[in-house]
């Protein structure tokens, strides 16, 4: 990815932010974390399963620049599973940063985070920020066929969020411990024509327009 792909990525993650557009954003971003590159080609994706079973799901964009002090931004969207098993609308939210290193030029990376348990989803609901790894447990989650077997096997020591992320469309192994997760309620305001606290909307009380 050129350096004028990844400004013009930067400013559709800040400059145009919609609810309408980070909804857009996300289903393509979750399809290419779900569907095979290539028929039958399954040990690069999430696994059903956990799809399955998951109790929410967040989507990030991330843009990370710099040169010695390094920056982060980034804009998304998180739904919760209801209890009936459909699924509430999406609630707004971003990340932003600042760090020191040694990372010269810009990167685009898209995150996906599986929330595993009721626990995530309250962090997402009450929190105005969500402390990753501090609020709620996070971990790399499996991949592909292995990925989905280990997953069942292993039902009882699971994080509350796995984490997915993805650099020039590959597998990016980036950590997002330590990463804060913000909720962006007067963009949900804008969206939803009302005041809507992400703890209604991820609950199903205000249904999407």
């Amino acid at each position: 990815m050129g350096a004028a792909q990844v400004q013009e990525n930067f400013k559709d993650v800040n400059k145009q932010f919609s609810l309408t557009k980070e909804c857009e954003r996300a289903a393509r971003i979750l399809s290419e974390f779900v569907v095979p590159p290539k028929f039958g080609e399954l040990d690069d994706i999430i696994p059903a399963d956990i799809l399955q079973r998951c109790h929410g799901i967040a989507v990030l964009s991330v843009i990370k620049a710099g040169f010695i002090w390094s920056g982060r931004v980034g804009s998304g969207v998180v739904c919760a599973r209801l209890p009936d098993g459909t699924w509430s609308g999406p609630s707004a939210i971003g990340t932003a940063g600042m760090g020191v290193g040694g990372q010269i030029g810009a990167q685009l990376t898209e995150v996906v985070m599986i929330l595993n348990n009721e626990e995530a989803v309250k962090a997402f609901e009450k929190n105005a920020s969500v402390q990753l790894g501090s609020n709620v447990s996070v971990a790399a989650g499996p991949v592909g066929r292995s990925g989905e077997l280990a997953a069942a096997v292993n039902t009882s020591n699971v994080a509350a969020v796995y984490s997915y992320s993805k650099s020039k469309g590959l597998f990016a192994g980036i950590s997002v411990e330590g990463s804060a997760v913000l909720q962006r309620k007067d963009v949900n305001e804008a969206f939803y024509g009302r005041p809507a606290p992400p703890d209604q909307v991820l609950s199903g009380y205000i249904a999407p327009p």
